[in-house]
């Protein structure tokens, strides 16, 4: 890989780190369905350009925009605002990847040997750890949230690869156009009262709403979508592992947030059940598509 495109992996991964932080003290100084709310409009304002209509998949896009948008940053801006501990939110959050090759056995009778089913077991394992950490016993809500929030992220993938050929930012665009309205109505009728705050919000809010909007979402996947137009799967997907791990690191300093031996022990296992999931669907995609 070209250093260039090895600078850009660092940086994506860097900007998902620190997004953490950006959700987190966005659902704190406001409702948390109106934080994603305004979220997916800095978005919706970005992407407007390359907004384009799309026929005979307005349907699928719409489907897509529900559970890959609004229910997935719904369920996911809940569990930042009930949580106080958002390394094990960092942790969980990885539970995308096994939900993901799960239904893709299930929908797509992709075939997994028995290297894969122990990724997935120690995933899952790993965060069930988390459940008995002291430090997150009173914050399972959050944790139960962030994991719903991952299975529509997998469901969304799912939808995603029923999308092909449509550029990122138009994607991105009727995401935020489909979810903008559903989590402005949901932010009305369980947030009473949350549009009166939006005069009040500083402007260093707003710049951490801009950052999760543009960073997280617009930069960090479009640039890997660009990134895997250049390179095999499996050159490109085990690179951003580093991601979970920074997000973790980022989250202790930041937040102050106590290490036990059970959050290490229950985050290393998920990791290296992540990584497995990683290496291994990477590498049959790669074989897949060679042959």
């Amino acid at each position: 890989m070209k250093p260039i495109h090895l600078l850009a992996v660092a940086i994506i991964n860097i900007v998902w780190s620190i997004n953490v932080i950006a959700l987190k003290i966005a659902v704190t100084a406001m409702p948390p369905l109106l934080a994603v709310t305004l979220r997916y409009s800095i978005v919706l304002i970005v992407c407007l350009p390359w907004l384009r209509w799309l026929p005979g998949q307005m349907g699928r896009v719409a489907l897509t925009g529900v559970v890959a948008g609004a229910l997935f940053m719904g369920l996911g801006a809940l569990s930042y605002s009930m949580a106080d501990n958002v390394s094990a939110l960092a942790i969980a959050g990885q539970l995308g990847v096994p939900f993901s090759l799960i239904l893709a056995v299930i929908f797509y009778r992709e075939r997994i040997r028995w290297v894969r089913i122990m990724g997935i077991a120690l995933a899952f394992g790993g965060v069930a750890m988390l459940a008995f950490d002291p430090h997150i016993l009173d914050e399972r809500v959050g944790l139960l949230l962030t994991v719903a929030a991952t299975f529509c992220w997998a469901v969304g993938n799912l939808l995603f690869r029923r999308l092909p050929g449509i550029f990122t930012l138009t994607i991105h665009g009727w995401l935020a156009a489909v979810s903008v309205p559903i989590l402005a109505a949901a932010s009305w009728y369980f947030e009473p009262g949350s549009f009166a705050v939006l005069p009040t919000i500083p402007w260093h809010i707003w710049a951490w709403l801009a950052y999760s909007a543009i960073g997280a979402s617009l930069i960090g996947h479009g640039g890997m979508t660009w990134l895997f137009q250049r390179y095999p799967v499996s050159t490109v997907a085990p690179l951003t592992l580093a991601a979970p791990l920074l997000s973790v690191i980022v989250a202790v300093l930041v937040f102050e947030i106590p290490v036990t031996l059970v959050m290490v022990a229950g985050g290393l296992v998920t990791l290296a059940g992540i990584a497995i999931i990683t290496f291994r669907t990477a590498r049959a995609r790669d074989t897949k598509a060679a042959a």
